[in-house]
């Protein structure tokens, strides 16, 4: 404190630079002096200052102590928000990179249904041009239906004779009942007989030669005479076979007496060979059953057989194969001549019913293709056809 305050005092004691350059320089004593006096007032000034750079260095120290603590509490503050800060930019990372995913997926996602809207677009585009063209056909239809009617209605009569005759042609080579055709052919030619058209007049004059063919054609029924061989391949069970049957014993009324008269030589020399074959040779009478001379297999095979052959002249009947039918039923009526008794009356009859089939003719050519379908077919597609088919041709 002491060495402080002497130090100041001088300092206070100079004058002026200025002052000092224009007085004269002192002399010794009287400085000595002067020091002395003023030395007397400066423990005063010296306490006060003192005081205040005590008080200042009190409040530096605590300003720095203060300073150091809010520097202190800053640091901890800025290291604790600085981990929070980075545990929250680590967690914002995180979400950032998991929107990011998303993001991505997002964009994915929009990128298909993009797709399916624009493919959604172009089906929707592709439905309203058929849309389009449907209702130009529509119209286009009904135009031509407009056109049609109260214009040509009985053209519709063409294509009714056109399906008789495709039936005729089915019942003629499928069933191959020709009756069954002529009756379709003749109404389809009815249909066109009603039209009053002359156009028409070349397909009638075809139906006309195909009706004409099929009435020249045999008219023998198949099925009439499978029927009646079916008929007699029943009565074969009971038609009596030619068995051999033994003739009945006449009593031996002759005698080995001679007589007397030379007219009875013949008779006498009859009588002594008689009585000399009787002294060699005897005869003894054996009664038992009389066995035929066919047992019952025998039988059996026999009327086998017959029902064999009638069968084969049915099967031939059904598809008018004419030599296997001769064949069959001359071969069936060989058995019955040889191993069955013509003498009675239900084989005489079956031989004469036989017979009539034989005589049967079961031959058929049936066309392969009818002349009036193809004309028909032609003069319905430039009626009919022709006039639709635009229509079809458009959808």
């Amino acid at each position: 404190m002491s060495s402080n305050e002497d130090k100041d005092t001088p300092n206070e004691a100079l004058p002026p630079a200025d002052t000092q350059d224009n007085m004269p320089e002192p002399e010794p004593a009287v400085t000595s002096e002067t020091h002395t006096e003023k030395s007397g007032s400066t423990p005063v000034k010296s306490g006060a200052k003192t005081g205040a750079l005590w008080f200042f260095v009190i409040v530096l120290l605590l300003a720095v102590i203060a300073l150091f603590a809010g520097a202190y509490w800053y640091w901890t503050q800025r290291t604790d928000n600085t981990q929070s800060l980075v545990d929250a930019q680590r967690t914002q990372q995180q979400e950032v990179s998991s929107l990011s995913g998303e993001l991505r997926e997002l964009k994915g996602e929009i990128a298909s249904l993009k797709r399916e809207r624009s493919d959604q677009d172009q089906k929707i585009n592709n439905l309203l041009s058929t849309n389009e063209q449907l209702v130009q056909q529509s119209e286009s239809v009904q135009q031509q239906l407009e056109n049609l009617e109260g214009r040509r209605p009985a053209d519709w009569l063409i294509a009714e004779a056109d399906y008789l005759v495709r039936m005729a042609g089915r019942k003629l080579w499928l069933e191959q009942d020709i009756r069954t055709a002529i009756m379709l052919l003749v109404n389809a030619d009815k249909r066109l007989k009603s039209l009053s058209d002359p156009s028409v007049l070349p397909v009638r004059a075809k139906l006309a030669e195909d009706i004409q063919m099929l009435q020249q054609l045999n008219p023998v029924s198949h099925t009439s005479v499978a029927l009646a061989l079916s008929g007699m391949l029943n009565q074969v069970k009971g038609l009596p076979l030619d068995t051999f049957e033994k003739p009945a014993m006449a009593g031996d009324t002759t005698s080995n007496d001679v007589s007397e008269s030379t007219a009875d030589w013949l008779d006498n020399l009859k009588a002594v060979w008689r009585s000399l074959v009787d002294d060699f040779i005897s005869v003894k009478d054996l009664n038992g059953p009389i066995e035929p001379v066919m047992d019952q297999q025998a039988r059996w095979l026999v009327k086998e057989q017959l029902r064999f052959q009638l069968m084969n002249a049915q099967s031939a009947a059904l598809n008018a194969n004419q030599a296997l039918y001769s064949q069959s039923l001359q071969n069936a009526q060989t058995i019955l001549i040889e191993k069955f008794d013509i003498e009675t009356s239900q084989v005489a009859g079956f031989i004469n019913a036989l017979q009539n089939l034989v005589d049967t003719d079961i031959s058929r050519d049936i066309p392969t293709e009818l002349a009036s379908q193809k004309p028909l077919e032609s003069l319905l597609e430039q009626r009919v056809k022709q006039v639709f088919g635009q229509g079809a041709s458009a959808l």
